[in-house]
């Protein structure tokens, strides 16, 4: 008997053979609902094992493919995620990783900006401060769009060490040489100012984000904060649990979450009465997506917070994410989702109290939040 090894493009089909199972569904039924297209990809991907002839690595054939047919579907929100990515992102949503320990902006074309060192964290040992820019990894330029695989190539297992080429805002350059380690990351950055103003800042709505917020919130309370001020800039969200435990404990009883899927089902999530009675005000900007975006938009339907900030994208689908035999995944919108009163943030965005944009001069959203809140 010949034996024929198990390669990619088995599993690829697979794959597409396990999701119909798993659905209920039959091959009778993949022709007669998906039509051709589906019998196409299944014996385009035969074809490739059997007849073609030149070199090609099976791994990124299957994820290319998967890939495209998620781009596809013309849904920005969706995304296919290769094994390596899935299990990154996995591992980032639980708020720890293996890194340097460092948050980053995009906003610089020579490289990764440092906006934050984490304290005791492996970049802080080696000197690392923000403000500087990250230019290479491992001699790898970061220049240009570059910068935007710059996170990927720093991470890497712990224990191993990277090389950085960092210049500081004088313009000086020099190498620094970082010990990959497992950083455990608070979401949340709070501190009182001017006027008892408590300012919260949130990374993500990712595992234990919504405790420490809820935290944040009661130790300025207990400090004396009159006002509050919740900075979601450049949060791109994260999980639904984590926004609906937020809201609940801002806002007083009624419902603060409506989510609708494909057939029609509606699902109502309520608060409960005990709220927090401070006025409010959300900054937001351009990359404020999802969850970071819902809750600026359901505090100020409710009244309680002012919006300042820049226009955002208008996000009204959640995703969830599917894992795949292969190992890696795809996540894919699966429901509407509405304020409370039933508003969606589709093709309008954020309405904003006032918009404010940053200059190079101080933070001009914060100081024109603080306006707002004076008496």
């Amino acid at each position: 008997m010949k034996s024929r090894r198990f390669t990619g493009i088995h599993l690829a089909v697979a794959v597409l053979l396990t999701a119909l199972l798993c659905i209920g569904g039959s091959l009778l039924w993949f022709r007669t609902s998906v039509g051709t297209y589906g019998a196409s990809m299944l014996e385009a991907l035969k074809l490739v094992e059997d007849k073609f002839v030149g070199e090609y690595d099976e791994t990124a054939a299957v994820d290319a493919a998967l890939e495209g047919l998620v781009t596809g579907l013309g849904d920005r929100w969706s995304y296919y995620l290769t094994e390596e990515e899935y299990a990154a992102q996995n591992q980032r949503r639980t708020n720890q990783y293996v890194g340097i320990g460092v948050t980053v902006t995009y906003e610089r074309e020579d490289g990764l900006l440092i906006q934050e060192v984490t304290a005791d964290g492996p970049a802080e040992e080696a000197g690392l401060l923000p403000g500087e820019v990250i230019t290479a990894v491992d001699g790898t330029s970061l220049a240009g769009d570059a910068r935007y695989d710059g996170a990927s190539l720093i991470q890497g297992e712990e224990g191993t060490t990277v090389s950085l080429d960092v210049m500081g805002a004088d313009g000086t350059s020099r190498t620094v040489e970082v010990k990959r380690a497992s950083v455990e990351t608070d979401p949340v950055v709070s501190e009182m100012l001017e006027g008892n103003v408590g300012y919260v800042r949130l990374l993500n709505f990712y595992d234990n984000s919504a405790n420490r917020l809820k935290e944040a919130v009661t130790e300025l309370q207990e400090q004396g904060a009159e006002a509050l001020i919740f900075d979601m800039r450049s949060n791109g969200g994260g999980y639904l649990n984590q926004l609906t435990d937020m809201l609940d404990f801002l806002l007083p009883e009624g419902p603060i979450f409506i989510t609708r899927d494909k057939a029609g089902n509606e699902e109502i999530t309520y608060s409960d009465a005990s709220c927090v009675d401070l006025p409010m005000v959300v900054l937001v900007n351009a990359d404020t997506y999802s969850a970071a975006e819902f809750f600026a938009a359901e505090l100020q339907e409710q009244g309680v917070a002012k919006i300042v900030g820049e226009p955002t994208s208008g996000k009204g689908y959640s995703q969830q994410t599917f894992g795949l035999p292969h190992g890696g995944a795809v996540a894919i919108s699966t429901a509407s989702y509405y304020t409370g009163s039933g508003t969606s943030l589709i093709g309008t965005g954020l309405t904003l109290d006032q918009e404010v944009y940053l200059t190079d001069e101080g933070d001009a959203q914060l100081e024109a939040a603080l306006e707002l809140l004076k008496p």
